[in-house]
């Protein structure tokens, strides 16, 4: 039954994309492709550098390199994210969590693994956001060393000015200009094709290398020394996971006939650098820049810059769209969101996210200064991404579609040992960057399930304190106390128990307004709720209304908008004549903290950071009362 509504959501979600397929095609050249469409800036150039670091220089070296890339594009890209996760879609929408919970409601006994499984790969992604700017932005502006020498000490700051300007300009919504990311893309990639194609006519021999023996006979004959040069290989694709992440903004069959244009461009390109290195061994030091032309090099320098800036906005976003996702699937605290665009809902800004992720883009850059050791750092983020999506949509494909396990095994595990394969081999380059994306993701697995632990233990503390509202209604029945005219909304996590501020008016000012409403906004295990499902409406006695208000975990909850869905059911509010009580916890420590204390610290402090409830559901100011209340985690 599972299974059915989703396939019918997403058939549904196809049919309403498709009288725009050719717009939403150009548009995911630009926004789903960005990223592995930068990669041949610095993929089989470190792949070089790598092997003739370890004296791999032969002809065979290099088909075999070409040959991995190849491959790599055919098996995780095209089969692994075109055609399987794109079928994985979570009522048309895709990502690590959207993937996680179809996982979950298809499995729900193997809840806590995928649940871990999904933190894992979260966490990673925040590694990934902020080293595709960096190294992008960085291997693009590079180019500029084959002009002339003396802009060598102007990459760096050229990079950073760039990448300021990105981040400055995130508060004012890409509306206005995302119509233009698809076109100047699709131009990237014909001149990636074409850059490729006239060094592949010269020396059409190079096409050999699509032979898989070549892959296979660099890693016999090779071993260890080739270990190196399968983690930079992994480069080539990089940016395929945001294949599967846009799916609710393009749809499937958009972004998998886009997908053809833009491997054919990409196979073209990194067999024209190879057809290049072994014509002229020289040409590996930047052999991009070198299949075109001189009087060409600062155009596609300018070219490749505006590509790389498309590609780091794609990521910028997705962090937004991600980190709120997180905030409703309860995994951090609440944090401002400001919606950039009236038409598009997905257009989001959140300044903490965009300063912190803008502040560990610039350290990163300062840190390494060259693409070349950034590197290393970027193919640990994505290859442990990837496995650990392999690992849940293993879940997906054997409870999910129900194909027996073996035929799921034989599916998933074959794509997982090739990426666990180079996720190895990534491995190696811990101590030359790799343990940056592993620092940064322990730590954001370390403040989510932080956060998560911390909220629940709340949670429990605050049932402790709080009564049960049939039983505070038997109460009131019974002695009743003084009404006043007008509507009081108790804001509340749990519909069954009286609020903490109910509990204090009650004692403190000793009086009840005429209707009293208790809502409760709760996040759905699904991307967006229908509004004719989102909104329910409960008498529970006279003068008191339970309100339950469903949002997805890729929506920002609305006061306004449940009012308005509450008129629909007969029940009328207005907001300007509501008053709001909320409850404001002040947190301390307890000697009885279940969590270890340096846990406990980061929750309270995380607690601390949280956006007022009153901002983060846009509640009018002039009617909200705040009742604060202490509790010991």
């Amino acid at each position: 039954m599972a299974q059915s509504s989703v396939a019918e959501a997403g058939a549904a979600h196809d049919q309403a994309q498709g009288k725009n397929f050719w717009a939403l095609t150009l548009g995911s050249i630009g926004v789903v492709f960005g990223d592995i469409g930068t990669s041949p800036l610095y993929a089989f150039k470190e792949a070089i550098h790598a092997a003739h670091k370890v004296g791999l220089t032969a002809r065979p070296v290099v088909l075999g390199i070409l040959s991995l890339i190849f491959w790599a594009l055919i098996l995780i890209v095209t089969i692994k994210y075109v055609v399987l996760l794109l079928r994985a879609d979570n009522k048309g929408e895709g990502g690590t969590f959207a993937l996680m919970s179809l996982a979950q409601s298809a499995a729900p006994q193997s809840s806590a693994l995928i649940f871990g499984l999904g933190i894992a790969g979260a966490s990673f992604f925040y590694g990934d956001a902020v080293i595709t700017p960096a190294i992008s932005v960085l291997s693009a502006v590079e180019g500029l060393n084959l002009v002339h020498k003396s802009f060598e000490s102007m990459v760096m700051p050229l990079a950073l000015g760039v990448l300021c300007i990105l981040f400055y300009f995130q508060s004012y919504g890409t509306a206005k200009v995302a119509r233009y990311f698809g076109p100047i893309c699709f131009v990237w990639f014909l001149a990636l094709g074409i850059g490729g194609a006239a060094q592949v006519i010269q020396h059409p021999s190079i096409l050999v290398a699509l032979n898989p023996t070549f892959a296979i006979r660099l890693i016999a004959e090779h071993g260890i020394m080739a270990i190196s040069v399968l983690g930079l290989v992994f480069l080539a694709v990089t940016g395929a996971e945001a294949l599967y992440a846009d799916l609710g903004h393009f749809g499937r069959k958009p972004i998998q006939s886009a997908w053809v244009f833009v491997i054919v461009c990409l196979v073209l390109n990194y067999m024209g650098q190879g057809a290049l290195v072994l014509a002229d061994e020289n040409a590996r030091t930047n052999p991009f820049y070198l299949l075109y032309p001189k009087e060409l090099l600062v155009p596609m320098v300018l070219l490749a810059t505006a590509a790389t800036v498309i590609a780091s906005q794609a990521v910028i976003t997705g962090a937004f769209s991600f980190t709120r996702q997180a905030i409703q699937l309860g995994l951090l605290p609440r944090l401002a969101i400001v919606h950039t665009s009236e038409s598009m809902a997905g257009q989001i800004y959140l300044p903490r996210v965009n300063w912190l992720l803008f502040g560990f883009v610039v350290m990163a850059v300062i840190m390494f200064q060259t693409s070349s050791k950034l590197a290393a750092a970027y193919g640990v983020a994505v290859t442990a991404n990837m496995v650990l999506d392999s690992a849940i949509l293993f879940f997906v494909v054997w409870k999910l579609w129900n194909r027996p396990l073996w035929q799921a095994a034989a599916l998933i595990v074959p794509l997982a040992l090739i990426e666990q394969f180079f996720f190895m081999a990534n491995m190696t380059k811990v101590l030359e960057g790799g343990w940056m994306p592993l620092t940064l993701a322990a730590a954001m697995a370390l403040i989510m399930l932080t956060w998560r632990r911390g909220s629940a233990i709340l949670a429990k503390e605050t049932r402790h304190a709080q009564a049960d509202i049939d039983w505070l209604v038997r109460k009131l029945e019974a002695k009743p106390p003084h009404r006043v005219p007008g509507t009081a909304v108790f804001l509340t996590a749990d519909p069954m128990a009286a609020p903490t501020a109910l509990m204090h008016n009650l004692k403190h000012n000793r009086v009840l307004h005429e209707r009293n409403i208790l809502l409760t906004i709760k996040t759905a295990d699904t991307p967006r709720v229908m509004n004719s499902e989102r909104v329910k409406v409960e008498a529970i006695a006279d003068g008191f209304i339970r309100v339950t208000a469903r949002f997805g975990f890729m929506e920002t909850p609305s006061i306004a908008k449940v009012f308005t869905l509450c008129r629909k059911k007969d029940l009328n509010i207005d907001i300007g004549g509501t008053s709001f009580f909320l409850s404001r916890r002040s947190l301390k420590s307890s000697k009885k903290s279940e969590m270890p204390m340096f846990q406990e610290q980061l929750f309270i402090g995380l607690a601390r950071q949280a956006e007022d409830a009153t901002a983060y559901f846009q509640i009018p100011i002039d009617r909200v009362v705040e009742v604060g209340t202490q509790v010991a985690v």
